[in-house]
């Protein structure tokens, strides 16, 4: 693929997720940036899909749409040891180490903590990583973790009705382009970002 497909590519993503947050049905939302998913992995050069996972390719597993798994939280910030932010650096074949610093964790009813992160490098962004239980069950979610937030890339479901804090849909879900092809080397979900219970909704593996 070259550097203007994945530009179109990227330019896609960000407009998918533009149309879902000025749709004030989430349910309807996440029904069109599914659609528009399948339609970009079925169709665009810069799919991740292998070229034998196109062959039949009807879609991209994903659970019905559930309204409460849907969540505003607010960021608690990290202090740190000396007031200084942790910082994750990650290494990948593509984009060598990309670091990334703990702004704080979001905590979220009846399910646990997250950790936020924040890219540490061009572009910024806020990313949010989960894994939950079912990454380790057959047929249930990558092993890796998925992704909730990745904003510099344009995975980002707005802010939440209160001042500092953010929608978590899980619902949107969704796995890295790893998860499909091994020549991606992504950031994955740490130990902070890895839940205890199942997380029934969002893509599956």
């Amino acid at each position: 693929m070259t550097a203007l497909q994945v530009a179109d590519w990227r330019r896609r993503n960000f407009a998918l997720y533009a149309a879902v947050r000025e749709n004030p049905d989430a349910a309807s939302a996440h029904t069109e940036w599914r659609a528009g998913r399948d339609e970009m992995f079925a169709t665009h050069p810069a799919s991740p899909l292998l070229p034998e996972d196109l062959r039949g390719f009807k879609g991209l597993p994903f659970e019905t749409y559930d309204p409460d798994w849907r969540f505003e939280a607010s960021i608690v910030p990290d202090a740190g040891v000396s007031g200084e932010a942790r910082r994750m650096n990650v290494e990948t074949g593509t984009d060598g180490v990309v670091p990334f610093d703990l702004l704080g964790t979001v905590e979220i009813d009846q399910i646990g903590s997250l950790e936020v992160w924040r890219l540490a490098s061009y572009g910024g962004g806020i990313f949010i990583p989960v894994k939950d239980a079912l990454s380790r069950v057959k047929g249930g979610t990558y092993g890796g973790g998925r992704y909730l937030l990745d904003t510099v890339k344009g995975a980002d479901l707005g802010p939440g009705s209160t001042p500092e804090s953010l929608v978590l849909d899980f619902n949107f879900a969704y796995n890295p382009s790893c998860a499909y092809d091994p020549a991606w080397a992504c950031p994955l979900a740490q130990a902070g970002n890895t839940l205890a219970g199942q997380v029934p909704v969002g893509e599956r593996y």
